[in-house]
Order: structure tokens, then sequence, then C-alpha cells
């Protein structure tokens, strides 16, 4: 029998600069600073290790992992090194960005917050690795979303339902909770979503990843099914948190694994359109990187593994990105037509139904938010839209409540920009500065992307003298660009 070479190690190996005989010793040393002074790797096992697809014995996934992410500057979790420590003989292995049945999900979701604490701990916090397709990551995702729900109640009772190796991943004490317990977790959701909407995700990213470590410990312990699946759902949307905060500061590949874990963990906790949510949030994502064949790739899923749950509303959201996706690819027809669905949609939903948590920031305010920005978008292929775009964005203004600092940046950036488009820089330049007033207070950099965009139409007016003021104000607002960051809004 012929062994298979561990790409997924080589790759990774390739990127770190290290020779076999140096990763063998750090391998040593880490493990000894972590308690295992008994390990004796050396160079002839490491090339096993890569060459022959030999899987080492715990800690050493475990010490490989943290020694890759700390070299690495992203979060490397065991199975993105190409180990699995559940293997099933016989039994296909996930596609990318998916290397784990259902039942690991708080193994994983614990594993990669603690990497990804230890990198903000030590300020080796980076963009990473290229982004997983979404196609790729669609068709990896299909056949398991539309299986019906494993809800935690079906699950045999075991002493521990999720065979999660406490050796592999380092999380704290966690004990058995009650309700109380519960209502207070997703009482912090909410204010950790309240403090995202007002000021971006960088100030409380930690926070919250840091809180989606602890409940990942919690999933360890099988409560009784009505909690197992409130916990399910607390990680599902901390998971979703993480994930926007994470893009929000320009931190791709880590947010799209935070989006996969929010939408196992939604699943798990039976709440489909939970997880279809989760996947429309990497769809927006993929817009924001320009790359929107791939975000319509993830819509489709999105949508239909939505299932029948879902409430109007809640389609309508997930029609707004999708025409916005539509706009980054000039396809104006397929755009309205999408969006007149999402207000069809919008309208029919008769508030009978409360809207679950993560759903009640999509109001009418955000409906006009998200059609001014398509429109915007299209306006750079078809200039006819700008007007659309404007008119959607003063109404989006005018129902913005107080807490949604980071939208109203967003309108009044997607409205200034329409301006330029449509050849009134007068009218652009009062709407660009109105949003300079307050993009200095937030932490996203998903306003300076778009910022930027605009500073791009300011060009061809660059010899008008308040046009010429107004991009100096943006040159001295804007950080440097960060390295291989790419966007298209």
């Amino acid at each position: 029998m012929i062994k298979e070479a561990n790409t997924r190690l080589a790759d990774l190996f390739s990127l770190t600069g290290w020779s076999k005989g140096e990763l063998a010793r750090l391998v040593n040393r880490q493990a000894a600073a972590m308690g295992h002074p008994q390990l004796a790797t050396d160079t002839s096992r490491v090339r096993r290790w890569i060459e022959t697809g030999e899987s080492p014995r715990e800690p050493v996934p475990k010490v490989l992992a943290a020694l890759f992410t700390e070299r690495l500057g992203r979060v490397v979790t065991i199975e993105d090194l190409g180990f699995d420590r559940h293997r099933h003989a016989g039994k296909k292995q996930a596609g990318d960005g998916l290397p784990w049945p259902p039942e690991r999900t708080a193994a994983v979701l614990t594993e990669f917050t603690g990497m990804d604490l230890m990198l903000n701990r030590r300020g080796l916090v980076g963009a990473g690795a290229a982004l997983t397709a979404g196609s790729a990551l669609s068709s990896a995702m299909y056949d398991w979303l539309h299986t019906d729900p494993a809800l935690v109640a079906d699950a045999p009772v075991i002493d521990n339902p999720l065979h999660a190796d406490p050796a592999a991943y380092d999380r704290y004490e966690a004990a058995p909770v009650g309700s109380q317990e519960i209502e207070a977790l997703e009482r912090s959701v909410e204010v950790f979503r309240a403090w995202d909407a007002a000021r971006g995700g960088g100030l409380q990213r930690k926070a919250v990843v840091g809180q989606l470590n602890e409940v990942g410990g919690m999933l360890a312990y099988h409560h009784q099914d009505h909690l197992q699946r409130r916990l399910w759902g607390v990680a599902a949307n901390l998971a979703v948190l993480a994930g926007w905060m994470s893009h929000d500061v320009g931190l791709e590949p880590t947010a799209q694994k935070y989006f996969v874990i929010a939408a196992h963990a939604a699943r798990e906790g039976g709440d489909r359109p939970r997880a279809g949510e989760a996947l429309s949030r990497a769809a927006r994502q993929m817009v924001h990187i320009g790359r929107p064949d791939d975000a319509l790739d993830l819509m489709k899923l999105a949508k239909s593994g939505s299932g029948e749950q879902a409430l109007p509303r809640t389609r309508a959201m997930l029609h707004t990105i999708e025409a916005w996706a539509q706009a980054s690819m000039g396809r104006g027809q397929a755009m309205r037509r999408t969006l007149g669905e999402a207000e069809e949609l919008f309208v029919s939903d008769r508030g009978d139904v409360p809207p679950p948590s993560w759903m009640q920031m999509f109001d009418e305010a955000d409906l006009h938010g998200m059609q001014a920005l398509a429109y915007r978008t299209l306006a750079e292929h078809d200039p006819s839209a700008a007007a659309q775009a404007q008119m959607h964005a003063k109404h989006a203004l005018e129902l913005r409540v107080s807490g949604r600092d980071r939208s109203k940046i967003f309108d009044y950036i997607s409205l200034a920009s329409a301006c330029f488009i449509a050849n009134d820089p007068e009218q652009a330049d009062r709407y660009a500065r109105m949003a300079l007033l307050t993009i200095g207070s937030t932490s996203s950099h998903r306003t300076w992307d778009r910022l930027r965009a605009m500073y791009r139409l300011t060009g061809r007016y660059a010899d008008y003298t308040t046009i010429q003021e107004l991009r100096s104000e943006i040159e001295s607002a804007l950080p440097p660009v960060p390295r291989n960051r790419s966007t298209q809004v």
C-alpha cells in the first residue's frame, strides 16, 4: 500500500522557512513547555509526517498547530495541518474549510478560538492565506446542510456526546450550566451586537472570541435537550459576531472559518435559518473582497439551506445580498428583479411571528441601505443607477435609529459616491464630509475600504477647490492600505 503525502502540512511547512530538523527541535521544545518533556521528535519523523502522511500521536498535533499559528500569524488548526483526530476508516473527509463532521463542532470551535486568542495576546494576528472559494465551500456544505438537523435531542445520551478530546485544545475548566447562566450569555450577545453596530468590530472582537471559547467548553457537557439547543444558539450567534468582527477589521480567512463554525453550531441547535444567515455573511464578505461569483454560489446555498422556517423578512435580507453580488457583476436587470422580490418579501412579513434576535438589526433602514449599496455598485457599470442609489440612501438615513453609527457612515458614503457618479460634486462633497465626521470613532476597516472607493471617484473633480480639500481630508483620515488586501465595493 502506497502512502500519500500530507499536502496540507507540506504547503504550510513551505511557508514557514523551517528545515525539517528545525521543526523537530521546535516541537520538542514546545512540547516540553506544554508539560511533555518526554517527547523526542527527529528529522526522519518530520519527513514521514510530510512525505508519507504519517499522523503523529497526541500531543504532537496540538504542538504543531501552536507552532504554525505563531509562525504564520494566523490561526492554524489541527485539521488545517491535515491531521484528523477522530478519523473513521472508510469515511470520506469533507472538502476544504469543512474537515469535521457536525459532532465535532465544539472541539473545533474551542481549538480555533483558543488559537485566535493566542495570536491576539502576542500581537501576531495577520491576514493569513487565501480564502476558500465560494463554490468549493458551498459544494462541501450542500449535502450536510440539506439533511435534517441532528438535534441534540436525537443524539444518544453518553458521557461525552461530542467526543471532544481535552488534550487536543486548551479550554478552561467548564462546568454544566443552567437556564440563568444561558440567559446571561444570551444577553451578552445582545450587548456585543449593539457595540459592533455602533463602533465596529475591532474593539470588542477579542471579548467575543473569548466568550465563544468558554461556550465551546460548556458544550463539552451533555445538558438537558432544551438547554443544549440554547447553548448551540449562543455559540452560533457568537461565532457569527466573531466572524463579522473579523471581517470588519480585515481578518478575512479567520472570518470565513467563524462563519462556517456558526453554520455548524446553528444546525446542531436545529436552527436552519440561522445557518443560512451565517453563510450569507460569508457571501457579503466575498462581494466586499471582489468575488461576487463566489458570493452567488454561497447565496444559493444560504437561501435553500434556510428551509421553510425562514421568515419573509429573513428571505428579504438574503435577497438584498444576492442583489449586491449581481450589481458587482453589472447584472442590472437581475439586480432590479431581486431587489423587487426583497421589497415584496419585506412588506409581506405581518410581524405576527417575532423575528429572532439576530434578525432584529435588519429593519426598513437596512433594507434601503442595502438597496442603496446595490444601486451605487451598479452605477459603476451603469451611471443611470446613481439616482436610485441616492434615493435609497436618503431613505435609509431618515430611518436610522441611534446606535447604528457604522451603518450611517456607509449610507453617507453610498450617497456621496452616487453623487460623484451622477456628476454632482457639490452634493457629494457635503455627504462625504458627513461620513468623515464620525468615521474616526469606529474601528471598522470596511468603512475605510468604502471611503477609499469613494476617494477614487473624486479624481475627475480634483481641480475643484472644495474637492481638493476633501481629498486632503480623506487622505489624512485613511490609514495605510494593509498588504494583500483587495476590495471591491
